[in-house]
C-alpha cells in the first residue's frame, strides 16, 4: 500500500481575466498553480490574522479607555 499523501488536492474555479493573469504570473516565474495558490492563501491566512489582531488589540485599547473615563467621571476634587 503506497504511503498516504500529506497534501489535499482541491478544484476552484477562477473569472476567465484572473485566470490569465495567474496563467501570466506562472509562466513569468516558471511555478506551477498550486505554488501560486498556496502562497496566495498562505499570503491571505497571515494578513487575516494580523488584521484580527490589529481589531483586538483597538477593542482592548478602547475597553481601557471607556474604563479611564468611567472611573475619572465618577470623581470630583471637593
Amino acid at each position: 500500500m503506497p504511503p498516504r499523501r500529506k497534501s489535499r488536492t482541491i478544484t476552484f474555479s477562477l473569472p476567465p481575466e484572473m485566470f490569465e493573469q495567474v496563467q501570466r504570473v506562472k509562466d513569468e516565474e516558471g511555478r506551477d498553480m498550486s505554488e501560486l495558490v498556496r502562497e496566495a492563501l498562505r499570503l491571505y491566512m497571515e494578513d487575516r490574522e494580523l488584521r484580527r489582531e490589529q481589531r483586538l488589540e483597538r477593542l482592548r485599547s478602547r475597553r481601557a479607555n471607556q474604563s479611564d473615563e468611567d472611573h475619572q467621571g465618577g470623581h470630583t476634587d471637593e
